[in-house]
């Protein structure tokens, strides 16, 4: 059976998504769950774009062992040298080079003529194979680009050492038989096509990204790339896990399989929405919250008598449990680790100590804590420290229906002073939004509010999340709490707090660079 590789670029092109912002912490965090659901390739960045993305894809590539980090790299030697300077650090140094095949990028965007985009990306590939053992060349725009001109810059760049072609359907316009067809015709027309392994790349645009990789699989693709939740710029990329359960579930079909560890799929969709803010939608394949519901009674009674009547994937392949061990008051600090433990998380003795403080805190206001209160507790603990300048220390509003709501807030500044406000709204987030911003002292635009409820029940835990414009930049917030009021403050200063933070960052570069 053959063996797909998966390249995961969630870091990369799926924090392009509108409205994600994940910090250094969260951008580690994601990288070792990556690691641990055993994907072949992670891509952690694009080096050459900024000194941050630079500072998450050097760290990534030094910690993590068991996955090869790559990061993405324009044609020219700049982009290279910046890039090898990021991850010479690596178990496996490999590099991610694209430049435009198609006529409308080329005239429009590239300005160049297909000879001179051929040059330039045969010079590119030879320059980063003479520093990295893994040169991985891809064709933008490759599905609208005339085949021979494809097959002909192909056979170029693997002659000049790459190893890895990627065909990506950049803006997801092609039909499943379509894409198929095309590695069909270069594996008939490329003469030094064994030397390298093909590679697919699909967007969502369409909402035929799974099946156009699975198609790729279907004509010799060897490799699948796409990001968890299928996120990414616009409609989004192909969803691995969608992908890896196809061929679990359909290998007599494919012949295929990949290497992924299937139970570890549901953590890391979840760490990968929890961190994005972006919702998985309840009937999302696989990981969507009804993948494994059965509302119908004509499916219960054949789920009942036996699953597979109604059920082609069972919820504990996908890490999903059948039951929860419940928590409470009474639980003890082993049974708290040992749980942790099991649902795969590693702390240290700190950060467990620091969580069953909060676990204990909430378990006295909610009589039973699911696997899910623990997993929010443990992020919200865990990461929340990154990100603290401003910290809410105490919150009351006043609201009646004939009343005007009134938020008065205490919390500490980034000089550690504490300061008490107080700002009325037409509602009660409103009037704790506009107690903050006094506090604050500067205009923020509150761009997007959500809230959801991280499970069932009148004391579920919320989870808002925001985006805000302050001093001139965009970013989001999470908050987590009981109270929505409270989790609706938390979530707008985390929001605040990463902008101070990239500020923050943004000075010490300065320092450095004088």
């Amino acid at each position: 059976m053959r063996k797909i590789n998966i390249f995961d670029t969630t870091l990369r092109d799926g924090e392009q998504s509108a409205g994600v912002n994940l910090n250094f912490t969260e951008k580690m965090e994601v990288a070792r769950q990556l690691e641990r659901l055993g994907v072949d390739i992670i891509e952690a960045g694009f080096p050459a774009s900024s000194k941050g993305d630079f500072k998450a894809v050097n760290e990534i590539a030094q910690a993590i062992k068991n996955s090869s980090v790559t990061g993405l790299s324009r044609s020219n030697m700049k982009d290279i040298d910046i890039s090898w300077d990021a991850l010479k650090v690596a178990e496996e140094p490999r590099l991610h080079l694209f430049i435009a095949t198609s006529p409308i990028h080329m005239q429009h965007k590239l300005k160049m003529t297909p000879d001179q985009v051929l040059a330039t990306a045969v010079d590119a590939v030879k320059y980063a194979a003479s520093k990295f053992s893994i040169v991985q060349f891809s064709a933008e725009d490759a599905c609208r680009t005339e085949l021979p001109f494809l097959v002909r810059i192909v056979k170029e760049v693997i002659d000049a050492g790459a190893t890895v072609i990627n065909i990506p359907d950049t803006v997801g316009y092609i039909t499943p038989k379509e894409y198929g067809d095309i590695f069909t015709y270069l594996k008939e027309n490329v003469p030094n096509i064994g030397k390298a392994i093909l590679s697919a790349h699909c967007h969502d645009d369409l909402g035929m990204a799974v099946i156009n990789s699975l198609s790729a699989i279907e004509h010799g693709a060897d490799q699948i790339e796409g990001t968890i939740n299928g996120i990414g710029e616009r409609a989004g990329n192909a969803a691995l896990e969608e992908v890896a359960v196809a061929l679990h579930i359909r290998n007599d079909f494919y012949q295929a399989k990949t290497g992924l560890n299937l139970k570890e799929i549901k953590k890391t969709s979840s760490l990968v929405s929890k961190l994005t803010g972006m919702v998985v939608p309840a009937n999302k394949a696989v990981v969507g919250k009804n993948a494994f519901a059965h509302e119908s009674g004509i499916h219960q009674d054949g789920v009942l008598k036996e699953r597979s009547t109604y059920e082609i994937i069972s919820p504990e392949l996908v890490g999903v449990a059948s039951n929860d061990m419940v928590l409470g008051k009474h639980s003890g600090r082993h049974a708290f680790r040992n749980r942790l433990e099991e649902l795969g998380y590693n702390l240290t003795q700190e950060e467990v100590n620091k969580v069953f403080v909060a676990f204990k805190e909430l378990a006295d206001k909610k009589k039973e804590i699911t696997d899910d209160d623990l997993v929010s507790l443990m992020y919200e603990e865990k990461l929340g420290d990154a990100v603290k300048f401003y910290e809410l220390k105490s919150l009351q509003v006043q609201f009646g229906t004939h009343q005007v709501p009134t938020a008065t807030i205490s919390m500490t500044t980034p000089s550690g002073e504490e300061i008490q406000d107080a700002s009325t709204g037409s509602g009660s987030v409103e009037a704790i939004y506009n107690t903050l911003e006094r506090i604050i002292g500067s205009p923020v635009r509150l761009d997007d509010y959500r809230i959801q409820s991280n499970t069932s029940g009148r004391d579920a835990l919320a989870e808002v999340f925001v985006k805000v414009y302050f001093n001139g930049m965009t970013s989001s917030g999470r908050g987590t709490a009981q109270d929505v009021l409270e989790a609706s403050a938390k979530a707008y200063l985390n929001a605040i707090n990463r902008i101070l933070l990239q500020e923050q960052y943004r000075e010490e570069m300065q320092k450095v660079a004088k």
